[in-house]
């Protein structure tokens, strides 16, 4: 019997019920969940008990009591599961990625890697690493025998694996602390749309929104996410992606001199210009108008009392500019990093797709700015 096959055994003996899906492997994809059957819209599929659930309620208090409350959620579930030497949930994690499945993680990468990350992951990495150390010393500290690399494999796990959820004692903690483990319903690859996931104290319910064929692989989606934020929190980019974005920042906020940028942060436009499958957004137009056109004029722009049709032929052509800079910057880091021998083949392997999906973002851009110009 494999693994999944096992979970699936373990899982319904505690309560779990599965409807029309079963686990199976999917080429690329590791493990996903597949509909057995005809699925039909609003079938509940799948259900998960509280008393299934991975929680802050279950981490046992040998564990807990030598860590501080001030630990974040994420920190003292990663520690529960580095620090598990029971065999409760041993089936259970068989079946979760080992160490070596994450290594397209960006905070695995070498510094000299994550140095060809687009600004906005390298952002989000920052942020990402500062948790994990924050974490880290409080832990190790408590338990100066584990080691860093299997308490950031734990950290990954919960990074990537867990779901949001709030009891009791969550309540008072920030949001991101809102955070637990379901057995079966981590198999649930992404989707740019899947199927309604929801909570009460009874345990969670996924839901099926459109129709599924018998063989037809069900996901979920785990947010609204750009490439960016995937590859960083989940370490994967998808082949399409709808929620998709790239900023304008390191290309647009170099031309603005420091009078503008105090105008701009005064007014509430300076930074976060962003690019979309569909447009760019209005913070954009905001920042590039006062580059084509008079303070006055551009204050009734902001103030909602010019349209900004008279500026819009020249917006357009300084937009179409930057989309072109931003392409320049996409294909010389793809270059750089097809020439490098830096980390894992599968590491440089998805950041050049990361710059490719890009790529492909700002070219639809041009196309329509350059329609817009003639």
């Amino acid at each position: 019997m494999e693994p999944h096959e096992a979970l699936i055994t373990w899982a319904i003996e505690q309560g779990v019920r599965l409807d029309g899906i079963a686990p199976e492997r999917i080429p690329g994809r590791g493990i996903g969940l597949v509909a057995t059957r005809a699925i039909e819209p609003e079938e509940i599929i799948l259900k998960v008990p509280t008393s299934c659930l991975r929680s802050v309620d279950t981490v046992p208090k040998p564990i807990a009591r030598r860590l501080p409350k001030s630990l974040t959620i994420h920190g003292l579930l990663a520690a529960d599961l580095a620090e598990d030497r029971s065999s409760k949930y041993s089936v259970w994690n068989a079946v979760c990625p080992k160490p070596e499945d994450f290594i397209s993680m960006p905070l695995l990468w070498p510094a000299e890697l994550r140095a060809f990350l687009p600004p906005t992951a390298l952002d989000l990495l920052s942020k990402q690493d500062t948790k994990f150390q924050h974490d880290w010393v409080t832990v190790s500290a408590a338990f100066p025998q584990l080691s860093e690399d299997s308490y950031r494999h734990a950290w990954l796990l919960v990074n990537t694996r867990t779901f949001y959820y709030v009891n009791g004692r969550l309540k008072k903690r920030p949001k991101e602390d809102h955070m637990c483990f379901q057995p079966v319903a981590d198999l649930f690859n992404h989707g740019d749309e899947g199927c309604n996931v929801a909570f009460n104290f009874e345990g969670f319910s996924i839901k099926a929104l459109r129709a599924y064929s018998q063989g037809e692989e069900v996901k979920i989606c785990y947010g609204r996410h750009s490439g960016d934020f995937l590859l960083v929190e989940y370490g994967f980019v998808m082949d399409e992606n709808m929620w998709d974005e790239v900023l304008f920042d390191d290309v647009l906020l170099p031309r603005l001199n420091q009078k503008q940028k105090e105008r701009l942060e005064e007014a509430g436009f300076l930074g976060k210009y962003v690019l979309d499958r569909n447009t760019v957004c209005h913070r954009t137009q905001v920042a590039a108008r006062l580059l084509c056109c008079s303070v006055r004029e551009w204050k009734r722009f902001v103030d909602g009392i010019d349209d900004g049709e008279r500026s819009q032929g020249e917006v357009d052509l300084l937009i179409l500019e930057l989309l072109r800079e931003l392409k320049e910057n996409a294909e010389g880091t793809i270059s750089k990093v097809e020439a490098s021998n830096i980390g894992e083949e599968q590491q440089r392997e998805v950041l050049i797709k990361r710059w490719r999906q890009i790529q492909n973002l700002v070219d639809m851009g041009i196309v329509r700015f350059e329609k817009s110009s003639n």
